[in-house]
């Protein structure tokens, strides 16, 4: 019986922020790949290793965390005033499925290098030594992204000295710069989708619990950690090897998928994994991180905890983090409440691996609040570049 032998595609292998991914320009993608639709679906899932019952991605170039199986499309844009069309796939681990109703924070900042790696940036535009101020366009959520790009001698600036918690090894700093990040796409939607900043979200098989759900670099239901029996200082390996707390956490963002308009039935959710994300918040404590060190109380704003696709998150999601920033911003969120309360521009929050600091402009217009703008910085690399190979049958 003949079999199919393998095809390559011209692919690169880079970490941004706390996350890492598998980047394809779009033209090197097979021609029926380069539209949407089940044959890219299939070949991102091959290329990663999903759905992988054994959850290890032993076949595939996933990591088999919600934070190492992903795909990045880059494109020159089609957009007025931008350099590159950005398009995130976040790939199941265990169900044949890629979600793309949100964006990656984290692979941004890889976007903004790749961009220039890869010759979709005009040459005109990058200085010989300097920072590339590099305009993405996010197609998931339809909003705009600025990357500045450390460049020299003509290329993208890789190493440094600035140091990233959940990243071991210092590198150079990108900045991002996350435009109008309120709504997220979603159509119709605002900031505060059910029109408050504090709900009473019920929760089937928990009760009722406070919750500040907001669309803004992502959208995220925030409850308080005190509410559902935590600290706010807890790692992975409290959270993610318990599967009564994770089936909770999961009815929590059922029931604010539901709250939010995302969903329009909890059966959907099971389709929708990577939207919205569940955070709690607590105030300021000491603790320490998973790498051992100590962070003290006075350090930080805030504690934040995430879920990412299912699992507690090793750092943070640059969305995620996002909707923190926004959330402290605003008087009354149960993020600011957690902060402190009052007026702040800027937070700096304890995650499991660290801490990360994140600035906000939100204001007040007829009403409604938004957000113009939010920045924080990362960092990227390329760890391998040439061609991924998957069989030739498997789209």
């Amino acid at each position: 019986m003949a079999q199919q032998p393998q095809i390559k595609i011209p692919a690169t292998y880079m970490r941004g922020g706390t996350s890492k991914g598998v980047f394809f320009r779009l033209e090197d993608l097979p021609e029926r790949c380069q539209v949407p639709g089940e044959a890219r679906d299939r070949l991102f899932m091959r290329v990663i290793g999903s759905p992988d019952p054994y959850g290890a991605h032993i076949d595939g170039m996933g990591g088999a965390t919600s934070s190492t199986s992903k795909c990045v499309i880059l494109s020159r844009s089609s957009q007025p005033g931008h350099d590159v069309d950005y398009l995130y796939g976040q790939v199941s681990i265990d169900k044949p499925f890629v979600d793309w109703s949100g964006n990656c924070g984290n692979l941004s900042t890889a976007a903004g290098a790749f961009a220039i790696h890869a010759g979709l940036v005009d040459p005109a535009r990058i200085p010989q030594n300097g920072v590339c101020e590099v305009r993405i366009w996010q197609a998931n959520i339809r909003k705009t992204i600025i990357a500045r790009v450390p460049v020299s001698n003509g290329q993208v600036q890789e190493t440094g000295d600035f140091e990233l918690d959940g990243v071991t090894f210092p590198a150079a700093e990108i900045v991002l710069e996350f435009l109008d990040p309120s709504d997220d796409g979603e159509e119709g939607g605002s900031m505060f989708p059910t029109g408050n900043l504090v709900d009473d979200l019920e929760v089937p098989g928990i009760g009722t619990l406070k919750a500040t759900m907001i669309s803004a670099g992502i959208p995220t239901v925030f409850v308080n950690a005190e509410d559902i029996g935590y600290q706010g200082t807890e790692l992975r390996e409290d959270i993610n090897g318990n599967p009564e707390a994770l089936a909770r956490f999961e009815a929590i963002r059922v029931a604010g998928a539901l709250r939010m308009g995302l969903i329009k039935s909890p059966e959907e959710a099971a389709t929708r994994q990577h939207t919205p994300k569940i955070a709690f918040v607590a105030p300021p404590k000491d603790y320490l991180t998973s790498s051992g060190k100590q962070v003290k109380a006075g350090e930080i704003d805030l504690l934040v905890r995430a879920l990412s696709m299912g699992k507690l998150h090793h750092a943070m999601m640059g969305t995620a983090a996002v909707a923190i920033g926004t959330a402290a911003a605003i008087p009354g969120t149960l993020v600011n409440l957690a902060a402190g309360g009052g007026e702040r521009t800027a937070v700096r929050f304890g995650h499991p691996s660290g801490t990360l600091r994140v600035g906000a402009e939100a204001r007040q217009v007829n009403g409604e609040w938004t957000v113009t703008k939010a920045i924080m910085s990362r960092s990227a690399r390329i760890l391998m570049e040439g061609w991924v190979r998957v069989p030739g049958d498997s789209f």
